[in-house]
């Protein structure tokens, strides 16, 4: 009985903040500079939490190193569900690639995934290719010549790339910029060649011409992009990535606040205001338990290892 009024006892503290919870304002960390893919939606999220809790919710952009500056932030940042983590895919690409000092299991909470959507291959209309096909006959003609940007080393359109490179038997070379925003409007300027990029930022620009969409990364045809060939149907079989951006906590968040904050979510991300808004950028509510997102998390992990392995990928 002492043994058990111990431990009662040791967790009263948690317990009260978990039932205070929110009593200030929260903080959702996006590791990449402003304009990025991330940003919209962790700004939605932001808004329904604020609303549903009646405390501010900022974003505050921490850039850097791929992402790793701002997640190893928010890693060292106190467990009590006042600064969060809204990352995409690079999340478990980092630590894949042995190019983070930090473990997504080991180290965070899964919170609850926000959405998922397909990476495009997109081209500046520069370049004479109109499909993934003519793009590996140019790679293969000009070896070397042709080149991507991607948001830094270990970001998904970083992997995505080089896995389209091994896959498909080019040589490409890295264009690497401090964060996805910077390396996309490099593509729109036509510094770089090609970029796989996070659906919601390119379509504005697919519509008005100034881009060229190839292909989707996903296995199957984005419903958003119903005439888009997936890249493995256009001529690099086997090929897929699948693209996603969650919420994460500190390790050792009370699970009744990674409750809250995950039900919370899944109700203001149903709303009609954000679905609209979701589905206007190709974004798919993917809603999931806290415990499911954990579980997505260490199979991510598992298997982007195994393939960067295999390829060879390495850290630039």
């Amino acid at each position: 009985m002492l043994c058990w009024a111990a431990v009662a006892m040791a967790l009263l503290p948690a317990i009260a903040r978990a039932q205070t919870y929110p009593a200030k304002p929260l903080r959702i960390v996006v590791p990449f500079q402003s304009g990025g893919s991330v940003e919209p939606i962790a700004r939605l999220v932001a808004q329904k939490l604020t609303a549903a809790y009646g405390r501010p919710v900022v974003i505050e952009n921490r850039p850097g190193a791929g992402g790793m500056v701002g997640t190893e932030y928010v890693a060292k940042s106190a467990a009590d569900g006042y600064t969060l983590l809204a990352t995409p895919s690079a999340f478990v690409m980092n630590a894949a690639l042995g190019n983070a000092s930090y473990d997504p299991a080991r180290d965070f909470e899964a919170v609850a995934t926000l959405a998922s959507y397909p990476l495009l291959l997109v081209s500046h209309p520069s370049l004479p290719v109109r499909s993934v096909k003519a793009l590996i006959a140019l790679a293969k003609a000009r070896p070397g010549d042709l080149n991507y940007s991607s948001g830094g080393t270990g970001t998904s359109n970083h992997v995505a790339a080089e896995l389209f490179g091994n896959l498909a038997g080019v040589r490409l070379t890295h264009v690497p910029y401090k964060g996805g925003g910077p390396a996309f409007t490099a593509l729109v300027g036509g510094e770089v060649h090609i970029m796989f990029v996070a659906s919601q930022t390119a379509t504005p620009l697919l519509n008005s011409g100034k881009l060229r969409v190839l292909g989707v990364s996903t296995a199957k045809r984005s419903p958003f992009f119903r005439d888009v060939p997936t890249i493995a149907e256009a001529g690099v079989p086997g090929y897929e990535v699948n693209s996603w951006t969650a919420l994460f906590a500190p390790a050792g968040t009370p699970a009744a606040i990674l409750k809250s904050l995950n039900g919370e979510i899944a109700k203001g991300l149903r709303q009609p205001d954000a679905s609209e808004l979701l589905e206007k950028q190709g974004l798919e509510p993917s809603p999931a338990t806290h415990e499911e997102v954990a579980s997505m998390i260490r199979t991510e992990v598992a298997k982007w290892t195994k393939v960067i392995r295999t390829m060879g990928i390495k850290p630039q």
